[in-house]
């Protein structure tokens, strides 16, 4: 069915990973989407290709989410390409595995620019320019929940778009726009499976109720749900997408 029909969503980093999936499941349900890359031009291009090929629509936007401007191009590229801007997915992260006592100024900086930052900017540009009736949906992860060594301030980073993913319902309910947190637990991405040893990997595989880590396509139907109108009485919520990890 296409529950997306008409409608025009942003996914931050959508290039590569959870977010290429997110951007396909979206377009599959009749989704216009703006595919947003900072680095990876070629994967955007490729997604956006898949997407056409399937009978969509989307564009490829290239945009660092830790610059404000940047997040204001994502936006400009959506209305003059689509029209209005529907929803918005914050997906783009970057992850730190390291000590605290071991974390630089700058690494710690770095992580709460893309992940804070990236997802304030987000939400700021959205409260003026989404259409009512709208839905943002952002991305935690349950590592929030694990305490996990060497994980300090990346869980920062996701606690904090949490609160804010709370907050922002708040302020949108009033214009029909939900808001609400995906937490997918450890999955197969290029980034966790490239950032981790395959001890730690195996670790937290077994950390599973289902005994498997997460696939990129267990996160695109969660997120089309709650961006279609079947979704319209959730806000507020961070819904764990982990396989009972946490």
């Amino acid at each position: 069915m296409k529950t997306l029909e008409n409608k025009t969503a942003i996914v931050t980093g959508g290039s590569r990973g959870i977010g290429a999936n997110i951007c396909v499941s979206l377009a599959a349900a009749g989704a216009k989407v703006v595919v947003n890359y900072a680095r990876h031009q070629q994967a955007a291009e490729s997604v956006v290709a898949q997407i056409i090929a399937e009978g969509g629509q989307a564009v490829a936007a290239a945009a660092d989410v830790a610059e404000a401007a940047d997040v204001k191009k994502l936006f400009d590229v959506a209305e003059a390409n689509f029209g209005t801007v529907d929803i918005l997915v914050n997906n783009a992260g970057i992850v730190h595995y390291k000590p605290i006592e071991l974390t630089t100024d700058e690494e710690f900086d770095r992580v709460m620019k893309v992940n804070v930052n990236g997802t304030f900017y987000g939400l700021r540009e959205a409260a003026k320019r989404l259409a009512d009736g709208g839905r943002v949906i952002n991305l935690s992860s349950s590592a929030v929940r694990m305490m996990l060594p060497t994980y300090g301030p990346y869980c920062a980073s996701k606690g904090a778009v949490e609160q804010m993913t709370r907050s922002f319902a708040k302020e949108m309910g009033s214009r029909g726009i939900t808001v609400n947190a995906v937490s997918p637990g450890p999955t197969e991405t290029e980034m966790f499976l490239g950032n981790n040893e395959a001890e730690k990997i195996e670790r937290m595989r077994n950390l599973s109720a289902l005994g498997r880590l997460g696939k990129v396509e267990d996160m695109g139907p969660v997120i089309v749900f709650l961006a279609s109108a079947d979704a319209g009485w959730i806000t507020g919520q961070i819904l764990p997408v982990n396989g009972g990890t946490a």
